[in-house]
């Protein structure tokens, strides 16, 4: 058995574990990222391969390394398809937008990680999480091309991804480290990477298109226009989906797709749900994937992930650095990451309660009656105003979905209360009873009013 001391060792080569393992590399630390799969399978990871916001990401892998990924600059609208409305909504998408090869992404960001001096170990099953009798977290145990491994360390951060087996292994109690996971509050998605005779028309889109259950949608997005990234997802407290038959099928109907051969195929699991209440335990910080860092409506995460890793790693070095990785110590980084994208977040998990409750067919006539361009600002730039033609246009076209506006309104200001709730996030552990108490009872009115199961 081998024994390794590291300053940190980070679980997982995706986006959250390589920008957290790079920050702490490029501040001195000896750093090792262990990951199960080998190196050339390293970074080949299920995606929608959407990236948004890749001009303002962290500076700790810069932007140039990754520009080779990116093989689709020339989208900047989704483009939803409601076929029982036989209607195509598109909806403007401010700001830097592109498709990526998502493996060549990840190959991108593990070379950038160890060009800064992170150490990597491929072919390493974590098998347990090691603490002290206090609590706190000294280190992973593993199995490591089949002999066993125990990595040492000041600090452990989990970028395990979904359902990580960290937190299964880990003990919690006492901390404030939010353990109110469940399977229900992940999608469950599949993906392939489809190549087409002929270039499609809609290239410079995201192509949306429900399916036909509530809290589920198709996705066609153009790696290029004959390379497209086609997949589908269902939230995992509805009634399993066969996911690959769904996909084939809808596959059958687009006459684009006719003569089409499969490059790749692959399918996870992606949390749906807000991020977590606390990612922090003594010793334990989580990322990405493994702390909810994702948007709940849409499962996209690249982003949040690279900026909670930016968070967790510069934290990870001033704990280190004082000698002291107690919860109270690695709290900043939940202030920060809640102060960024983590109360946004959490509103927009409202919405996707929303849709576990709503008629899909009345989403979709809803969506159908109203105008895209002022869509886009209510996602966008959380503008609600219309000029009193377009009022009255929407609601003469929007006649017999009023009920579901109704139900909407009342969740937007359900919504905006709870983002307010987040604004007043903790400053330390000792506050995070109270603040989740309050949280929790604006929770249960959103309950009531949409009508939907509870999800936490």
């Amino acid at each position: 058995m081998s024994i390794d001391e590291y300053d940190v060792v980070v679980a997982g080569a995706g986006t959250a574990g390589c920008y957290a393992a790079t920050t702490i590399a490029n501040e001195g630390l000896d750093v090792v990222i262990v990951e199960r799969k080998d190196e050339e399978e390293a970074g080949h990871i299920a995606c929608g391969d959407a990236l948004k916001g890749a001009d303002a990401f962290p500076e700790a892998i810069p932007k140039a390394r990754l520009e080779p990924a990116f093989t689709n600059t020339g989208v900047d609208h989704g483009r939803f398809e409601i076929p029982k409305e036989d209607t195509v909504l598109e909806i403007p998408v401010p700001g830097e937008l592109a498709v990526i090869d998502r493996w060549e992404y990840g190959r991108r960001i593990i070379e950038a990680a160890g060009d800064a001096g992170v150490d990597f170990h491929y072919d390493t099953v974590v098998n347990d999480v090691v603490q002290t009798d206090d609590g706190r977290v000294t280190g992973l145990e593993a199995s490591r091309r089949g002999d066993r491994a125990t990595y040492e360390a000041d600090l452990v951060i989990d970028g395990a991804g979904s359902l990580s087996l960290l937190q299964d292994k880990a003990d919690f109690e006492g901390t404030t480290f939010d353990t109110n996971v469940r399977y229900s509050q992940f999608c469950s998605a599949y993906r392939e990477i489809v190549e087409v005779p002929e270039p499609v028309e809609w290239d410079d889109a995201l192509v949306f298109k429900p399916t036909d259950r509530a809290a589920g949608y198709l996705w066609y997005f153009p790696r290029t226009a004959t390379e497209i990234n086609a997949g589908l997802g269902f939230q995992m407290n509805e009634e399993p989906m066969k996911l690959v038959e769904a996909l084939k099928r809808d596959l059958r109907n687009r006459p684009e797709f006719e003569g089409a051969e499969v490059r790749d195929k692959l399918g996870a699991a992606l949390p749906t749900r807000r991020p977590y209440d606390s990612a922090v335990a003594p010793g334990y910080l989580a990322v990405g994937d493994a702390a909810g860092h994702v948007n709940p409506t849409t499962g996209g995460g690249i982003a949040g992930a690279a900026y909670a890793g930016k968070y967790a790693g510069e934290q990870a070095v001033k704990a280190v650095s004082d000698g002291d990785v107690s919860e109270e110590n690695l709290w900043r980084y939940n202030t920060r990451v809640m102060d960024h994208f983590g109360g946004r977040y959490a509103g927009l998990d409202v919405y996707n309660v929303l849709s576990t409750a709503i008629d899909v067919d009345d989403l979709m006539g809803l969506l159908a009656s109203l105008p895209g361009e002022k869509l886009a600002e209510a996602l966008y730039e959380g503008s609600t105003s219309m000029s009193f033609g377009l009022k009255l246009k929407a609601a003469i076209k929007s006649f017999g979905y009023w009920g579901t506006i109704r139900n909407f309104y009342q969740t937007k200001s359900l919504a905006d209360e709870l983002l307010a709730h987040y604004e007043s996030y903790p400053t330390s552990p000792a506050a995070m009873a109270n603040w989740t108490h309050e949280r929790d009872a604006i929770m249960d009115r959103i309950y009531e009013t949409t009508g939907a199961d509870a999800k936490y």
